[in-house]
């Protein structure tokens, strides 16, 4: 289905993203994007949040053509050499600073796609033709302050804009050991507890996660991955459906990510 044959509003996504390997790994929780990306009505635009682009203030992405950033050392070079040719909207930049009217919203010409953009997004569309615009996280804010931004771009639904949260729910790379598999159990459970929160539709709680207990403080050490669930949980309507993919911890890692509102 197209975007244009689509009735009612475009679904709204948070994408566990993880590694930027798995841009180019042949694994399940690619496959999964891959699949996604089919059954997705075609957005004429996408805007996306990612935690790897931390701001004071707020930005929009700009740029006619942005760059792929490789925002990250130590991996092979086949990843290093991986480009996201996306088009940019300045139109779709211009109209996130129209309809958010509290915070302002600053245009940035100058910025690319990072890897929490293409990562996923290369995947899903891999001809790279629809328009991709970044949303910077003002990060030091409180987890209600970007759910009632998110809340305020709920126009673009209706207008055939793909919003993408892209983070980790269960983020700790202090934890990490290479080669883990199998969940640490707080992780397990913070994850478990938030997926339940969000079938149930219960956001106030996550907004104030760090009042979530021990699990929450270590699944959470510094913000920026968990926030992109906001935008996504702001933008969910009452009659919206909730479906999760890749529901996969590994170590600490949480790789779900939820879609909202897709039509049967």
């Amino acid at each position: 289905m197209s975007a244009a044959s689509m009735p009612g509003p475009m679904p709204v996504l948070f994408l566990g993203h993880g590694s930027p390997m798995n841009a180019i790994e042949d694994n399940a929780w690619r496959r999964a994007w891959q699949a996604l990306g089919r059954r997705l009505p075609r957005p004429k635009a996408i805007l996306c949040i990612s935690a790897h682009w931390e701001t004071q203030g707020v930005y929009v992405g700009s740029a006619e053509k942005p760059d792929t950033i490789h925002d990250f050392r130590g991996f092979p070079k086949a990843l290093f050499d991986v480009r996201y040719p996306a088009p940019g909207s300045p139109e779709l930049a211009h109209r996130v600073a129209e309809l958010v009217t509290s915070p302002r919203v600053h245009l940035d010409s100058h910025r690319g796609l990072d890897h929490g953009v293409w990562s996923v997004l290369q995947p899903m569309f891999p001809e790279a033709d629809i328009p991709v615009v970044p949303l910077s996280l003002s990060s030091l804010q409180p987890g209600a302050w970007h759910y009632d931004l998110a809340r305020q771009l709920d126009p673009l639904r209706d207008e055939g804009v793909l919003v993408v949260g892209s983070g980790n729910i269960v983020h700790n790379l202090r934890y990490w050991r290479l080669g883990q598999t199998e969940p640490l159990d707080w992780a397990q459970r913070f994850d478990e507890d938030i997926a339940e929160r969000i079938a149930e539709g219960h956001h106030e709680g996550m907004m104030g996660y760090e009042t979530l207990g021990p699990d929450a403080l270590l699944a959470i050490p510094t913000p920026e991955h968990y926030l992109p669930l906001l935008y996504a949980l702001g933008l969910q309507r009452d009659e919206d459906s909730v479906e999760f993919i890749n529901a996969d911890v590994v170590g600490p890692i949480s790789m779900r990510s939820v879609l909202i509102g897709m039509p049967a």
